[in-house]
């Protein structure tokens, strides 16, 4: 599904080079690098502020918390998705509450929202899925009227935009995952949250490293130990100056694949003004199982994301939903198949996937 040692090859003079000075300062927590990479990366999502923290799941978990979101709460989010979404609402004291999706763009469907709302509702967790966009103005328009908070889960994502603003900058809080698989990896876990309101920002700093911001062994509240290194921060410096290019060769290979396969399969789909990153390209079809074996005798990689939706974990039990409560989400869950797309992916190999996904149909 990756090759990462051959995306390394085209970077790994700059990156070494980056790693050895952080080497060579001694300082590897709460250094430069990562005050450098926080205002690399405020700058490209255009919010006023960023801070790294040790993986995605905690930016979504400190998030939480820095709205004083906890105990007798509820937060609204999608059943598809990785589990970390909800796993932070059910880490927070929260109680997660599903809603299903649009079955075109595997995000959480906005006219679905409202209905979930009660007295205790006090956020939105927005997964943009696989690189694509939610529906951001009807969201947005939506929390306005509940007074609800909006937290973009954004770690599949980013670089994309809707209607011209980054995904992490629409909402109240935005959360990015820096897991090496991402559109942006590290060499390890790193992940980074970003906002536009000060007291926010003043709150995850102190969260984020025990409670403690401005003296190392005063801690006004109780904290976490969530802090990104300095030896990921250089290495994701350096791979933000390839991140538009790779996300435009995501692309081409996205436009390859549904040029190709559309007329066999369900392709993703795109609709104006909200641009795809692919960090997934998910096909369709009844027979995912099947092709799915067929590809992975020709040793062609596949993935399921996802095969069993959240509602229906057992971790999430207490939640007492059961099978056919979001039908568009399980229905999508027996059908959905991932390609290969990374940037190196090449040519031959694209077209190798194809021809054998005709071949399988045809058979």
């Amino acid at each position: 599904m990756l090759d990462l040692k051959k995306e390394l090859e085209l970077i790994k003079e700059p990156i070494y080079k980056a790693v050895k000075e952080v080497l060579d300062s001694g300082s590897y927590i709460l250094g430069s690098k990562g005050k450098e990479l926080e205002n690399c990366i405020a700058k490209y999502i255009k919010t006023s502020y960023a801070i790294g923290v040790a993986n995605g799941s905690d930016a979504l978990l400190l998030a939480l918390k820095a709205l004083k979101i906890g105990e007798g709460d509820e937060v609204i989010t999608t059943p598809f998705t990785f589990f970390a979404t909800a796993e932070s609402i059910a880490l927070s004291g929260a109680k997660p509450v599903f809603v299903d999706i649009d079955q075109n763009t595997y995000n959480i469907d906005p006219k679905k929202i409202e209905e979930a709302v009660t007295s205790k509702t006090k956020a939105v967790i927005i997964v943009h899925l696989f690189g694509y966009p939610a529906e951001m103005d009807s969201i947005m328009d939506i929390a306005k009227k509940h007074n609800l908070k909006v937290i973009e889960d954004a770690c599949q994502a980013i670089g994309t935009e809707y209607k011209g603003k980054r995904v992490g900058s629409i909402g109240h809080v935005g959360c990015f995952s820096f897991f090496p698989s991402k559109n942006l990896g590290a060499f390890g876990d790193a992940g980074m949250i970003v906002t536009n309101e000060r007291d926010l920002y003043e709150k995850i700093i102190e969260l984020r490293n025990h409670g403690s911001s401005k003296h190392k062994y005063i801690h006004k509240v109780i904290g976490h130990n969530s802090r990104l290194d300095d030896i990921q921060a250089a290495i994701l410096i350096e791979k933000l100056k390839y991140l538009d290019e790779f996300l435009k060769r995501r692309r081409e290979i996205a436009k390859r694949y549904t040029e190709k396969l559309n007329r066999i399969v369900k392709t993703p789909s795109i609709f104006q003004a909200r641009e795809h990153t692919f960090h997934q390209y998910c096909i369709e079809t009844n027979k995912r199982d099947e092709l799915s074996l067929f590809l992975n005798n020709k040793n062609i990689a596949t993935a399921i994301y996802y095969p069993i939706p959240l509602h229906l974990q057992e971790a999430f039990k207490y939640l007492k939903y059961k099978e056919g409560d979001f039908p568009i989400t399980e229905n999508i869950s027996k059908r959905i198949l991932a390609l290969p797309i990374y940037p190196v992916l090449t040519l031959s190999e694209q077209k190798r996937i194809i021809s054998s996904i005709k071949e399988f149909f045809e058979k």
